[in-house]
């Protein structure tokens, strides 16, 4: 029974010293769970990096951002600087950001699609965020030809709507589409004129294109006339 009793002391925490042992261990979890993580976190709080790779991944696969937009977003998250900067950059190495890519397809896309001017282009590239160079490159591709044709064709859909109106209401509502669109002032004047002209030669009738006096404001080298060419700013909204 001595013999037993002495065994039974033996096993661990069945004593004063396995009790003494338990307790250590008990105290050695709840310091663990204390420990900060790396860079000063707290064990259990989320690391900024993957923070930031999911808000990105979830804003990509919803649309093509920008850099900037992506930037602006993680800045509103909360997100550091530091893993901000990380996280753009290594998604801007793998391909899933390539603001001159962008700025290419939404020139593209919103030219056929909603046709816009050059200058209206420009002024939507920059409010996100794509650098100048990107910019201009990606406009660049839009040859004036091009952005006359798209003009014209603009015009002749709304011509037909203006019928009947006075003749100064009308040049007024052409000369406003495409300067909305983005248009500079000399290429809106002498599109709407040549399409007036046009019509008045079909029906046999005057041209209320006189009222456009010459060929409009002159164009300052660029394919833009300096009198401001209408709203760009206002196309998201109107066009």
């Amino acid at each position: 029974m001595a013999g037993a009793t002495g065994r039974g002391a033996e096993r661990p925490g069945a004593g004063p010293s396995g009790a003494g042992n338990g307790a250590k261990a008990r105290v050695g979890d709840r310091a663990t769970q204390r420990r900060p993580g790396p860079a000063g976190r707290a064990v259990g709080e989320p690391d900024p990096e993957s923070v930031a790779r999911l808000i990105c991944l979830r804003m990509l696969t919803a649309a093509p951002r920008t850099r900037a937009q992506l930037a602006d977003a993680l800045r509103r998250r909360g997100v550091p600087e530091d893993a901000t900067a990380a996280v753009l950059a290594r998604f801007a190495e793998v391909g899933l950001i390539d603001d001159a890519m962008f700025a290419s397809a939404w020139v593209e896309s919103r030219h056929h699609g909603r046709g816009l001017g050059r200058r209206a282009l420009t002024a939507e590239l920059g409010r996100r965020g794509v650098d100048q160079g990107d910019i201009q490159a990606a406009v660049a591709r839009l040859s004036p030809e091009t952005e006359r044709a798209t003009a014209r064709a603009l015009v002749e859909r709304r011509l037909a709507d203006t019928v009947g109106q006075p003749a100064q209401a009308r040049v007024r509502r052409l000369v406003a589409l495409l300067a909305r669109k983005g248009y500079p002032a000399g290429l809106t004047y002498q599109v709407v004129r040549e399409a007036l002209d046009r019509e008045a030669a079909e029906l046999g009738q005057p041209s209320c294109g006189d009222l456009l006096l010459g060929d409009g404001a002159p164009d300052d080298g660029d394919g833009t006339s300096d009198d401001g060419g209408g709203t760009p700013d206002d196309v998201e909204r109107l066009g």
